[in-house]
């Protein structure tokens, strides 16, 4: 990722993951996804100071990827590793003021890097951290780790979503 901003890489060991302080309930509230497309379990961490997040997405035999990406050899497709991870950043802006009740959608991804597979069985850990906040746009670099190992990288573009009716 280029060093156009200061992003701190926080150990995924050092953070508690067993604090939820929002389950899929509670995330039910802020996020409209709902069913095959719920991607967090809980969120463990915010700090509106720093404009941090984390959650995790438990991947599991039952999630609706399994049977088809790929027979015999699941694994979590990228593109659902990085919604995830604006489901992440939707939730902060949601919780924290920034979208004024309304939907945050996802208008980008930057720069996405994938560096290690996530299987049936793992808990894909997400990191982020706010670069720009506003109701006009937030823009969090995200990182997601299975363990203490890299999974992927990018940066989540948000906009408001105009209502329809």
């Amino acid at each position: 990722m280029p060093a156009d901003f200061d992003v701190p890489v926080i150990d995924p060991n050092s953070l508690d993951w067993s604090q939820r302080i929002a389950d899929q309930d509670a995330i039910r509230q802020v996020n409209p996804h709902r069913q095959e497309l719920e991607l967090l379990t809980a969120i463990t961490h915010l700090n509106p100071a720093t404009k941090f997040i984390a959650g995790f997405k438990d991947a599991t035999h039952q999630d609706f990827w399994v049977k088809g990406h790929m027979p015999g050899f699941p694994l979590l497709p990228g593109v659902l590793m990085c919604e995830a991870a604006a489901q992440l950043c939707a939730y902060y802006g949601g919780t924290q003021g920034v979208t004024h009740g309304r939907m945050m959608g996802l208008g980008g991804i930057e720069m996405a890097k994938f560096r290690r597979m996530v299987r049936p069985g793992d808990r894909l850990l997400l990191i982020g951290h706010g670069l720009r906040v506003d109701r006009r746009l937030m823009r969090f670099h995200v990182r997601g780790y299975v363990d203490s190992e890299q999974a992927f990288e990018t940066i989540v573009i948000g906009v408001p979503l105009k209502s329809e009716g």
